[in-house]
């Protein structure tokens, strides 16, 4: 069975959310680096990364994500992965791979969309 990479780009309450479905490999990961890349150009400084997708994920798509991180906090963005308990038929690859390798904790992890792009109302300032 041939599963076809695909990464769309939505907007979602000034965040760019990037859709990314099908397996994250040596092959695909280009082509997910080239879009976060470009979305930077564009000037986007919050991007979702929706994993919820994604069945197959190895270490240069995991590259990919901890370069993404990099670029975002270089120029002050904000990264959220978006990484359900339950998907992509039998629990999150994604989310076990980055728990394997301990990079998990590097990244803001929501379980949906939803919750990804919304913003905790914190105090404000006087």
């Amino acid at each position: 069975m041939v599963v076809a990479f695909n990464v769309t780009e939505d907007e979602r309450g000034g965040w760019a959310v990037l859709q990314v479905s099908g397996e994250l490999d040596l092959v695909t990961s280009p082509v997910l680096r080239q879009r976060v890349h470009d979305a930077v150009a564009e000037g986007r400084r919050q991007l979702v990364v929706d994993l919820s997708e994604v069945f197959f994920c190895d270490s240069s798509g995991v590259g990919v994500l901890i370069g993404t991180r990099r670029l975002l906090r270089s120029c002050r963005g904000r990264l959220r992965l978006i990484l359900p308990a339950r998907g992509a038929d039998d629990g999150s690859h994604v989310n076990r791979v980055l728990g394997a390798l301990g990079v998990r904790r590097l990244f803001d992890i929501h379980p949906d969309v939803a919750s990804a792009t919304e913003d905790e109302a914190g105090p404000l300032s006087a």
